[in-house]
């Protein structure tokens, strides 16, 4: 955990933001994969974690507004429990680290919601992700299911979102510890890769090397020769000599902070001349997006000038055609780029996304587009420093959804679908790295990682 300190200013701040009430934030509880007894690994809800930093099951937290107190509901173990568990300290000793002085049962919770509610007191809540939290509320709050929703609490997502959204120091630092791991997944994964392996077993290997630095996995990984698939998440697949392998992985650090690296190798060690051709379109695109990494820079900008680089670059392979500028307000460089170029990062790697996307990426003033592609974009407001963001430029190569616009002759003015035939089994290439925005140059917080068509090659051959 960070010190109690950095809990008591974290909640502080939020306390001089919302207005009044009480702020209720439940934790999770064990999440069963089969029966009771066999729960997937427990992870602490972000908000929790960054208020109160407690990662063990079966807590709620509350925080008085109006009496300026804070307070964790929960329960101490009994000596059954520490029979299968082993020994752990008190609930008053463990909320003591993070700043918190009063503890109580579980029991007494619902009698003060209800009291707090008869005299008129707002309760505010978050956006819930699981099922089993939203009838966790409806017990606590007494309040029929369909009812909940009336007590999500826009002040309270604004005022979460524009607290996580710029990482302290110490925030940063597990970023990097992540990343010094994801470092050496990549490496590994460009070592382990020639014909003739399964994806599976390059999985495997950077799993077991998460697990013996104490970590786990950030999110599932997407590591396919089916690179054109953006979220691809099975690995059956055999390498064979001409593949490309599409890697985007990460791990988390000791306080759950994500990292979030894509890389885009060679199956047999060297890329083919029209891979290299793909490859550096990708990689020029970063490259030009990282430049205008600057506080007050609309991260939307940023997307247009990177999709306009693609496609320079697939006009130069005789792929598009027509003024760049007119082919991207169109939209049809999304047939290669149906994405957005990046997100927020943090103790999620979509960080905070559970709050609702349109309050991370967007703001009062830089609106959402709904056009493909446009509407696909994470992050479109303007940058601010101690923002961490990852930029993943990619060109994918997607038969369907080439056949589909064919047929409708989509955006024929600028692609030219008989020079996109020849390219309709490629897959695709991505490359992301991660920067924090500060006030003056972007910070990449994996720089040694390889990303040159020659750094990946000797990666491939060590």
């Amino acid at each position: 955990m960070f010190s109690a300190q950095t809990y008591l200013d974290r909640r502080n701040v939020l306390k001089q933001t919302v207005p009044d009430g009480l702020i209720l934030l439940p934790g999770l509880d064990d999440s069963p994969m089969n029966f009771p007894d066999n729960p997937y690994t427990f992870r602490q809800d972000s908000t929790f974690l960054y208020y109160f930093g407690l990662d063990r099951p079966q807590l709620t937290a509350l925080i008085d507004l109006d009496e300026n107190r804070d307070i964790i509901f929960g329960r101490d173990w009994t000596v059954e429990d520490l029979v299968w568990r082993g020994r752990q300290p008190p609930l008053s000793e463990l909320a003591q680290q993070v700043g918190v002085l009063k503890t109580d049962s579980p029991e007494n919770l619902i009698p003060l919601l209800e009291d707090a509610r008869r005299r008129g007191r707002s309760v505010h809540l978050l956006p819930w992700y699981r099922p089993q939290t939203r009838l966790q509320l409806a017990h606590f709050l007494n309040t029929p299911l369909a009812a909940l929703n009336e007590l999500v609490s826009v002040p309270l997502i604004k005022a979460v979102v524009a607290q996580r959204s710029v990482k302290d120091p110490g925030e940063v630092d597990q970023i990097e510890a992540a990343l010094e791991i994801i470092r050496d997944m990549h490496l590994l994964a460009m070592r382990c890769a020639r014909p003739g392996i399964y994806e599976r077993e390059i999985v495997g290997a950077m799993e077991g090397l998460v697990c013996a630095r104490g970590s786990s996995m950030a999110f599932p990984p997407i590591l396919t020769v089916r690179g054109e698939i953006l979220h691809n998440h099975d690995h059956h697949h055999p390498l064979r000599p001409g593949d490309l392998v599409l890697n985007d992985s990460g791990a988390q650090s000791p306080l759950h902070y994500a990292g979030d690296i894509t890389r885009t190798f060679p199956a047999a060690g060297a890329f083919s001349p029209r891979q290299k051709d793909i490859y550096q379109i990708v990689l020029h695109a970063l490259q030009k997006a990282v430049d205008m990494l600057r506080p007050g820079v609309e991260f939307r900008e940023v997307h247009f000038q990177a999709c306009r680089c693609l496609v320079t670059g697939l006009q130069e392979l005789g792929l598009m055609t027509g003024d760049p500028d007119e082919a991207v307000r169109a939209g049809a460089h999304a047939l290669f780029f149906p994405c957005g170029l990046g997100h927020m990062l943090g103790l999620d790697v979509h960080d905070m996304e559970a709050l609702g996307e349109d309050y991370v990426g967007y703001s009062e003033t830089v609106r959402r587009r709904p056009e493909f592609g446009w509407r696909s974009l994470r992050l479109a407001r303007a940058l601010e420093p101690g923002f961490v963001i990852t930029v993943e430029p990619g060109l994918y190569f997607i038969p369907e959804l080439i056949d589909q616009w064919k047929a409708d002759s989509r955006h024929a003015a600028f692609i030219r679908y008989p020079q996109v035939e020849k390219f309709r089994d490629f897959g695709g290439v991505r490359i992301e790295d991660d920067f924090l925005v500060t006030e003056t140059a972007p910070r990449n917080l994996c720089p040694r990682l390889p990303k040159t068509i020659d750094q990946v090659e000797a990666a491939c051959a060590d």
